[in-house]
């Protein structure tokens, strides 16, 4: 009898969890621009991290209990004496980090393009605080660590090879002389590279073909952490720019890193972004996950072999989603939050937050691209409605202030309030290259205005409204004029707040709340 009450019991306990396991998950797992991801387990937990480019603060940092549910707990460049970005652009900035984990210590490795070159910071807890630089002498991109027997090693890419040195991780001297691994397989651009050891070999794991179409990720291996690699046959073990893979909306699969689950499953987190409107992309690109099957001495499979979708077919861990944050309307701004974001380093005078709502003071232009006064977020859906009220009373001709869609500085569309003469404009002024549209209509005296931004996967509806119910639409651009195809970046679009201070300092606007849904 006490036995089969023990059967009875552990049936209880393990019927909950398999009911938890799913067939199926939705890709991807973290929407928007999320580049780059690089993942780390300690126990239970996952945490992950993605490039940043010419974000403040930089690098963020997400936490996950099962791998398909993930929630950002923080940033880990959060001061910039760890990240100077004078004048980097969405082409530069933070380039593909690496977080690891050794002896109780996390460690998070990457590049500073423009402003410095290969540094890591280390933290006691991935939520930091994060320490000061320490900078490295191997140069290339898309650094990456790997302990053994005691020593770290580090690995990045100059010369379009895969070179790797020892390192003393306390202080960053290089303790040899770099040495080269592997060019790739003949694809552009090999980079991302990351060693693993398993069944006494070493796995080198690395990106080629760039992040656009032909993007891939291929693999080799050696007894012998210096090498000779050699190449797995069956490269790519990654890609959708394939026979298979080419009809898919789901494209620019690459820049992966393996991690092993609790349950001795084997899984790869990488870039990928989602065609909209044709063949382009304007959230960026975006995190994804696959499983891997890594049998004993063999080489990984991914996903079965087969493309990578938004709908995957695999048993996923236990699911521990997070809990949903409820949707409100006029949601006071909180700025400690860690999903904002400003251009380069903020100057931090020029925003002021009290009670919900928040005051900026203008500097330059979004496209002169110094500090300018701008705090949002990574949009994530391309469905998405963006909502704020914006006052100007105290602005001169010339200054703006209200939202924007930004993907570089020489391609944005800003939606704002501004003076003209004795009255009041809503502003429609769209930024693409050389190109620039206007679309304004006089609203009279009055000066606080809501401005609504509403987006689908093919067009950004622009509406203003004085009361919040009736609505009046100025006028819609497609989405994909801010594409990575035709405005450039390695980002994705960024909707947020901003003021221009035009030729009148010390002006500001006030924003009452900043809806995004």
């Amino acid at each position: 009898m006490k036995k089969l009450f023990l059967v009875l019991l552990a049936m209880m306990l393990v019927v909950p969890m398999v009911a938890q396991r799913t067939k199926s998950f939705a890709n991807p797992v973290i929407p928007g621009y999320h580049p780059d991801p690089s993942v780390c387990r300690v126990g239970d937990d996952f945490y992950l991290v993605n490039s940043s480019f010419m974000c403040f603060p930089g690098v963020p940092i997400y936490h996950s209990r099962d791998l398909v549910n993930w929630e950002q707990v923080g940033n880990v460049l959060t001061r910039e004496s760890q990240l100077p970005l004078k004048g980097v652009t969405s082409w530069q900035g933070i380039y593909a980090p690496t977080l690891r984990y050794h002896d109780g210590l996390w460690y998070m490795i990457t590049t500073n393009v423009g402003n410095g070159g290969n540094f890591m910071v280390t933290a006691k807890k991935p939520e930091g605080p994060w320490s000061e630089p320490i900078w490295l002498k191997q140069d290339g991109i898309d650094p990456s660590l790997f302990w053994e027997n005691g020593k770290c090693y580090m690995m990045s890419n100059p010369g379009d090879c895969i070179w790797l040195c020892e390192i003393n991780p306390k202080t960053g001297k290089q303790l040899t002389e770099s040495r080269p691994l592997w060019r790739g397989t003949g694809g552009r651009y090999p980079e991302g590279p990351h060693i693993y050891k398993k069944d006494g070999w070493y796995y080198l794991l690395i990106s080629e073909g760039g992040t656009e179409l032909a993007h891939r990720l291929t693999i080799a291996r050696s007894r012998d952490i210096y090498g000779p690699y050699e190449a797995n046959p069956d490269n790519p073990i990654l890609t959708n720019c394939n026979v298979k893979g080419q009809t898919k909306q789901v494209q620019g699969t690459g820049h992966g890193d393996f991690v092993q689950a609790p349950d001795g499953s084997w899984w790869i987190v990488f870039l990928a972004y989602r065609h909209m409107n044709g063949s382009y992309h304007h959230l960026g690109r975006e995190t994804y996950l696959a499983p891997v099957e890594w049998k004993e001495g063999e080489w990984p499979v991914v996903n079965g072999g087969e493309p990578i979708d938004t709908l995957m077919k695999a048993t996923t861990l236990p699911l521990k989603p997070f809990a949903a944050k409820p949707r409100q309307q006029h949601r006071k701004i909180d700025l400690k939050s860690p999903e904002w974001v400003h251009l380069q380093n903020p100057i931090v005078s020029n925003y002021e937050q009290k009670d919900g709502k928040l005051r900026l003071f203008g500097a330059g232009s979004l496209t002169e691209n110094n500090r300018p006064t701008f705090v949002g977020r990574r949009q994530e859906s391309a469905r998405m409605t963006v909502e704020t009220e914006v006052e100007i009373s105290n602005y001169k001709p010339g200054q703006t202030a209200g939202l924007s869609l930004y993907q570089i500085n020489d391609g944005h569309m800003d939606f704002f309030v501004a003076r003209h003469g004795d009255h009041y404009v809503v502003h429609l002024h769209a930024k693409l290259k050389s190109m620039e549209d206007d679309q304004m209509y006089v609203i009279g005296n009055h000066n606080k205005v809501k401005l609504r931004i509403v987006a689908d996967e093919q067009r950004y509806r622009f509406d203003y409204s004085f009361d919040g119910v009736s609505w009046q639409t100025l006028t819609s651009h497609d989405c994909m004029l801010l594409s990575t195809e035709v405005a450039g970046g390695f980002t994705g679009v960024i909707v947020g707040m901003y003021a221009t201070q035009g030729r009148a300092p010390g002006s500001f606007a006030d924003f009452n709340y900043f809806d995004c849904y």
